[in-house]
Parts: structure tokens; C-alpha cells; sequence
């Protein structure tokens, strides 16, 4: 899959930007806060229709404008243009596909699959499992939409589920409990099917994560993602475990008035050598794994989908040492279509650049080809 070209309209410090880009190695160069970073932004909402930064939609919006815009033109077997529009005004987000609105996000995760290398990437192995869930999540969703319906439909049940506890903290009233075994049932249903999607994926993204790792260090570390749930939790028996688990706690979850087992609150561990990351890793293991679980997570979508993901790397070679950066290096030349922010243009030795190859100078919301 190739981005072919990109147009941005009121957007952060582009206010009307257009680029063609490589379908290799895209370089955009620039110093921090003129823009670089932007144009990743804008190519993750044409590939997820979400912020690449959790920022809000609003906090996009150009100073003093009351919408952004964002076209891009994506060539795979079909061609595909594809627009964001978001009006401030009405607080709404709208995605068109070749001139079609559509109505929900669902029919754009995963048709265009992406993945990111930012520097946010630290809170993966080193922060909640909130951000292990999230990673995890990100990946399965871009490669399996029944997943992704699962995983929304868990969500909404949760949030009705807690209005309930809720409400019973004060009474229990039959009706309010009839509706709450309703809402387990609906929970355990969606919630054994997230298990079990998770629990294939811990199995099958390990030889990735190995093969990235094994690039990236030549073998001498042994990485391991664990996913933890349920104790004697199997694919076989998530139903059965889920609903034991829900039955031992109903009386906490009424005091506490929440949801208090599932799969939202699960965490992978990860590990080195059969040692604990967060707690015994050094900060160059962390980062090694870090960037492990991105080209790990690039292969995967890349085999589970049957596209090549478009990579995002955003200001990483700045905080690697030359060892680091010449391994990512070494695998450019096995990946698709590649945007790197950098904001020194000598960093540019160390990733051999081809003829193919696009450089652009990103400076106060203007690029240009260099």
C-alpha cells in the first residue's frame, strides 16, 4: 500500500499543504514546533481516522479557522481517495472514501494499516497496562474487524453496566438486578471472544517480536510478550472463566459500584531473558523493545492482512545511539513506504539514503521538497 500524495488544509500550522510523496523514503526535516511531526498526524487520521497523539479534534483546528481538512490518495490493487473533514462549529468528524461519507470508523481501521514509532512509545513498557491494552488493541483491531466489533461492543457495555452498579449501590431493586444479569450476560459474550482473540495473538506476535528482536541485537536477548487474565485462562475455556470470576466478586462490585473483572483490566507482561522489563530492564533494553514490538507489530499486519502498512517514525533517531540507529537502518530496505521526522539533515548519513528516497524541509507550517 503507497500514500501517494497528501493535502492539508487548516491544519495545526498548515494552512494549505501539498505534497507527492516517495514510495520508499519520505524524509521530512525540520526544527521542533514547525510542522514535520503534523504531517505524520495528518497521514495517521487518513489511515485510523483518530489522532496519532490522542489530541483532541478541536486542538487541530488551525488558530482562528473553524475546520480542518485532509485528503490523501492511496494506490494498492484499487486507488482510493480518501478526506477527513472536521467542523469545529458542530464539534463533528466526517470521512469520505472516494466520495462516499461513511458512518463509522470501522470501515477504515485496518484498510489502510499503519504503524507508528513515536516517542511516546515508552509508556508501552514502562507505563499502565492501560498502555500495553492499548497497543495490543491497536494492532489486533487493524488486522481483525470482528475484533474491533467486539472491542467496541465491550466498551458500551461496560459503561451501561457501571451506570448500573451505580444505581444498586443505592437499591437493589429486582428490575435494576434483572437488568444487570442482562448486561453481564452481553458482557461475558463480547468480553470471552476479546480473550480469545488475545490469547491467539500473545501466541502467534512472539515469533515476531523474536524476529525483530533478533534483527535488532543478533540474538543475544530473548524477548517474551505473556498475556495475563484469568488464572488457568485457556482459549478453551473463557466463557467458563469469565463468568466464575464475575460470580466470586458481585458483592465487591456492588460496594465499589464497578466493573471490576474483564479483559479492560488485564496486562501483558514483558519480559527479557525470562527477567521482568519494568522492573529490571535498562532504559537501552526498553528502548530495544520498544522499537521490537513496532517492526513486530509491521510484519504481523503486513502477513495478517495481506498489505504492506504504511511506517510512521517520528524524531527516533535523535534519541538512539549509533548502534540503534544503524540496525533500524539496516531494515528500511525490508519495509514498504517510510515517513521519518529528523530535525538535522546530517542525521541523514547513518540511514543510506537511495535515488528513491524524498527529502522535504518543513519549516513554520511550509514544506518543500529539498
Amino acid at each position: 500500500m503507497i500514500l501517494k500524495q497528501i493535502e492539508l488544509l487548516n491544519f495545526r500550522l498548515h494552512k494549505n499543504t501539498s505534497l507527492g510523496f516517495s514510495e520508499k523514503l519520505n524524509l521530512l526535516i525540520g526544527g521542533n514546533g514547525h510542522g514535520k511531526t503534523t504531517i505524520l498526524e495528518a497521514i495517521y487520521y487518513l489511515c485510523t481516522t483518530k489522532n496519532m497523539n490522542l489530541a483532541a479534534e478541536c486542538d487541530v483546528v488551525s488558530f482562528g479557522e473553524q475546520f480542518f481538512e485532509v485528503g490523501g490518495f492511496f494506490n494498492d490493487i484499487t486507488e482510493n481517495n480518501t478526506r477527513i473533514l472536521y467542523d469545529s462549529v458542530k464539534n463533528k468528524k466526517s470521512f469520505f472514501l472516494d466520495g462516499k461519507p461513511l458512518n463509522s470508523s470501522q470501515a477504515v481501521i485496518g484498510r489502510f494499516p499503519v504503524v507508528t514509532m513515536i516517542q511516546s512509545d515508552h509508556s508501552i513498557t514502562q507505563g499502565s497496562p492501560a498502555e500495553r491494552r492499548r497497543f495490543v488493541d491497536s494492532v489486533i483491531s487493524q488486522a481483525s474487524k470482528t475484533y474491533l466489533e467486539f472491542l467496541l461492543a465491550y466498551n458500551k457495555i461496560l459503561r451501561q453496566r457501571s451506570s448500573l452498579l451505580v444505581q444498586l449501590k443505592e437499591s437493589r431493586s429486582p428490575d435494576l438486578l434483572k437488568q444487570l444479569e442482562a448486561w453481564t450476560e452481553a458482557l461475558v459474550i463480547n468480553g470471552s471472544e476479546i480473550l480469545k482473540h488475545r490469547i491467539r495473538f500473545a501466541s502467534v506476535f512472539n515469533s515476531y517480536l523474536r524476529e525483530a528482536y533478533e534483527q535488532l541485537l543478533n540474538g543475544a536477548e530473548a524477548p517474551l510478550l505473556e498475556y495475563e487474565s484469568f488464572p488457568g485462562l485457556t482459549e478453551e475455556n473463557c466463557t467458563e472463566r469469565f463468568t466464575e470470576e464475575l460470580n466470586a466478586i458481585r458483592e465487591d462490585e456492588f460496594k465499589r459500584a464497578s466493573n471490576l473483572a474483564g479483559p479492560h483490566r488485564d496486562d501483558y507482561a514483558l519480559s527479557i531473558d525470562g527477567l521482568g522489563l519494568k522492573q529490571f530492564g535498562s532504559q537501552g533494553q526498553h528502548k530495544t523493545f520498544q522499537i521490537a514490538l513496532r517492526f513486530g507489530q509491521f510484519f504481523y499486519l503486513k502477513e495478517m492482512i495481506g498489505k504492506t502498512p504504511v511506517f510512521l517514525m517520528d524524531d527516533v533517531f535523535g534519541e538512539l545511539d549509533k548502534f540503534r540507529a544503524e540496525k533500524i537502518s539496516g531494515y528500511l530496505t525490508a519495509i514498504g513506504q517510510t515517513f521519518i521526522t529528523l530535525t538535522d539533515l546530517t542525521k541523514t548519513d547513518q540511514l543510506h539514503l537511495s535515488g528513491d528516497a524524498f527529502v522535504f524541509r518543513v519549516e513554520n507550517g511550509q514544506a518543500a521538497v529539498a
